[in-house]
């Protein structure tokens, strides 16, 4: 029977890719500043709030015979307004992580060169990113295949190198501190880094529709990301001080940053801009890739070997801009992605997809999430209570700075 069915293994992987990206370097900042112990109950109550909206996704998938996409479980139960919502927030959701990641590469960039005493700014790294690695995404999904391999091997290797080395720089001490009142805002640039729910239809087809080796791959991957942030959270909060996160807050740059501003060795450097470079890449590619698939779906463009250059365009220049007028957005973007986007569509559409098909429809599933009516609920408030916090947080009605670091 193994024979029939997609790697149990290689599923819990897919799951753990799709999560493991560039959101991981901003983690520890955003996370960091409420402390180790308040951020690692944030942690928990995120991981089990995707968890289980990615559990609802796939009792909706198991609603269909053949393999369908996202957009397709949201048309079949929304119906018309529910799909224009969901491709919306979906283009938002994309754009958004673009900016977050072409921002990202500009602030590595002109950090690097920093090192070796040059003062370049960052766009000028940002513009080089684009540039080099449009061509990937422009050469077509077989490339950003093959490239995308070597790249998380290498990304794996640093992540570990990083964790081996730096181990012995923690300060225990450091995480003792707490700031409770500032855990909150660490919850939506936690949604994006356990989003994997776009991969669901994918996962059910691989698996050839067993939906109980689906649940396992979802916990087992979302599992293994959960450990992964553990560690990475460990090293960045035992070594960096609340005085240097806040710092690297206010600059806009992530956790590799932050460690290596502290940490003055050339192979602690070394493997934390490689762990951020490589992060930043995979998730890139990975981004842009599945942009111009889905500009090409909506406007109908087939491609052969090469992806439309009038595609490619549309989805890599208007987050350029954007980074190059606001080159310190890095957290800013995250934050809108996960706070509003990535809530939307994993948090909020998961519960009114389910309770319209369970309720108002009746339909029958193979496999049906326990908990009924008060888990949808409970659910549904949680995400809600995100989405309007984010909502608060734009309007400027709180913010991190002015009414929690200084407050």
């Amino acid at each position: 029977m193994s024979h029939k069915t997609g790697s149990l293994l290689g599923g819990t992987l897919l799951i753990t890719g799709s999560c493991v990206g560039a959101g991981m370097l901003g983690l520890p900042i955003l996370t960091g500043l409420s402390g180790f112990a308040p951020s690692l109950v944030m942690f928990v109550l995120v991981w089990l709030f995707m968890t289980i909206t990615g559990l609802l996704l796939v009792e909706a998938n198991g609603w269909f015979s053949k393999k369908v996409n996202f957009i397709s479980i949201v048309s079949h139960s929304l119906g018309k307004g529910g799909k224009i919502l969901c491709l919306v927030t979906c283009l938002f959701l994309f754009y958004s992580l673009l900016v977050a990641y072409i921002a990202g590469s500009g602030s590595l960039f002109s950090s690097l060169m920093q090192s070796f005493g040059w003062i370049i700014p960052s766009w000028v790294g940002s513009f080089a990113f684009v540039a080099l690695f449009g061509v990937v995404v422009y050469a077509g999904t077989r490339q950003v295949d093959l490239w995308n391999r070597v790249l998380m091997a290498f990304k794996i290797t640093f992540f570990f190198a990083l964790i081996l080395i730096g181990t012995r720089f923690i300060q225990p001490k450091l995480l003792t501190y707490t700031h409770p009142s500032l855990a909150i805002f660490s919850l939506p640039i936690l949604v994006i880094s356990f989003g994997f729910h776009n991969m669901i239809p994918t996962l059910t087809s691989y698996m050839k529709g067993d939906l109980k080796r689906v649940r396992l791959a979802i916990f087992g991957g979302s599992l293994f990301s959960f450990f992964i942030y553990l560690l990475w959270q460990i090293l960045v909060l035992g070594t960096v001080s609340v005085e240097g996160l806040v710092d690297s807050f206010k600059l806009g740059q992530e956790g590799s940053q932050a460690l290596v501003a502290v940490i003055k060795s050339p192979w602690i450097a070394l493997f934390a801009q490689g762990l951020a470079f490589f992060a930043i890449l995979t998730s890139f590619l990975a981004q842009s890739l599945s942009l111009v698939h889905f500009l090409a779906d909506g406007f109908k463009v087939s491609s052969d070997r090469r992806e439309s250059p009038l595609l490619c365009s549309l989805v890599l220049i208007p987050p350029l801009i954007l980074a190059f007028l606001c080159p310190r957005i890095f957290f800013q973007a995250l934050n809108f992605a996960g706070g509003f986007c990535a809530v939307l569509l994993f948090g909020i559409l998961p519960v009114l997809i389910l309770w319209i098909g369970r309720y108002r429809k009746a339909i029958v599933a193979p496999y049906v999430v326990p908990g009924g009516k008060p888990l949808l609920c409970l659910v549904f408030a949680f995400a809600c209570f995100i989405f309007i916090f984010q909502l608060l947080s734009t309007l400027g009605v709180i913010s991190l700075i002015k009414d929690g670091l200084h407050g």
